[in-house]
């Protein structure tokens, strides 16, 4: 998303930079092909230095910037500590992109920086989340001020997510199947909020109806020598149904290629890969966290979150809809992505919020602290 934003600002009146607090990192090579330059601090992880503050302070200080964009919580409180130390006043704005109120589900010193983050959010001009249900979750069970928040969801490139025949042909060559074949995708790395299993329960009730569904699974985590996953598709009994893809850099093909693209979770802000699916023309099935039932709107289907029967249910509904039906909805879900959620849509958003926080003045430089 920070690169999407980035690659789609007005360069004639803004003038990005980013700051990484970790090293350069693989997405710097992408930012230097569109101009955008990358400060490493080399903050080593979870070992946060007076170091690391010193060479912060003093990037900030050299670049002059006019807005201070923090992105995530290590980026927010960065930016923040950053700005307060530099010898001219800055205004800052955070980005919160998750429904990740809850501490106990945290690393400790990412826990702490929420909560110090919640202590101290009087001072950024704004706080920018991508998902209202996410800042009303950091409002009322963290405190974050509901004052500073300004609501501005994920942008999708529709050009990169595109419908493609060639896509569908290709991954169920891939996998070995008929051209014909029905496939069910779920994109999302391996974590308990994303409930696998909860998937793998409603596959196994769905294949009682259907057995010649097909289930494609990718994400960081999600392969064979997943135990948790191997072990319950072992139990359930579906091994042939099931491929398991692990981390993947073609998702644009991958969700072009599934019938049905679906999310079982059981926390979400607002979930990129239901709208990257949505604008490859891929009606979805999604429990109703967060703001997927907003993203999805009437195009797809929302359900009860750890409800296996629900999903399972969901999917058979848009199966027997058949494949003319399906296309449609499909249309209409690309259509609701384009005239809401893409790129340069909410990119317009963002450049909006920064000049309104800058106060009118002529100058034009923004600088990114990112996570």
């Amino acid at each position: 998303m920070l690169y999407n934003l980035l690659s789609r600002m007005e360069r004639s009146r803004f003038e990005p930079s980013v700051v990484s607090l970790s090293n350069r990192g693989i997405l710097a090579d992408k930012l230097a092909r569109i101009s955008v330059p990358v400060y490493p601090i080399d903050m080593k992880p979870s070992h946060p230095t007076l170091g690391a503050v010193i060479r912060l302070v003093r990037k900030i200080r050299q670049i002059k910037p006019d807005v201070i964009q923090g992105w995530m919580y290590h980026g927010n409180l960065a930016a923040q500590l950053g700005a307060a130390l530099a010898p001219m006043p800055v205004p800052v704005l955070w980005n919160i992109r998750g429904s990740h109120y809850r501490l106990k589900d945290e690393k400790p010193l990412t826990a702490a920086t929420i909560w110090m983050n919640a202590r101290l959010s009087a001072w950024p001009a704004k706080i920018i989340n991508n998902s209202a249900a996410s800042a009303l979750g950091h409002e009322q069970k963290l405190g974050y001020r509901a004052d500073k928040r300004v609501i501005i969801p994920n942008g999708f490139d529709t050009s990169l997510f595109v419908p493609s025949a060639e896509a569908r042909r290709s991954v169920r060559g891939e996998l070995g199947l008929n051209d014909d074949a029905f496939l069910i995708g779920l994109v999302a790395r391996f974590d308990p909020l994303k409930d696998h299993l909860g998937f793998l329960n409603a596959v196994a009730i769905l294949l009682r109806k259907d057995p010649n569904i097909h289930f494609v699974l990718a994400g960081r985590g999600v392969d064979k020598t997943n135990s948790v996953i191997s072990e319950a598709v072992a139990r359930l009994g579906f091994e042939k149904q099931l491929h398991l893809l692990g981390d993947r850099s073609d998702i644009p093909r991958l969700l072009s290629a599934v019938d049905i693209a679906t999310l079982s979770s059981y926390s979400e802000g607002f979930p990129n890969v239901i709208g990257e699916a949505m604008s490859c023309e891929v009606p979805c099935v999604v429990t109703d966290v967060g703001d997927t039932a907003w993203l999805v709107g009437d195009t797809g289907f929302v359900v009860s979150p750890r409800d296996p029967n629900a999903l399972a249910a969901a999917w058979h509904e848009l199966i027997v809809l058949g494949a003319e039906d399906r296309r449609k909805l499909g249309q209409r879900a690309r259509k609701r992505i384009i005239d809401n959620f893409s790129i340069d849509h909410i990119a317009r958003q963002y450049e909006a919020i920064y000049e309104q926080v800058y106060f009118g003045s002529g100058r034009t430089a923004t600088i990114e602290c990112a996570e």
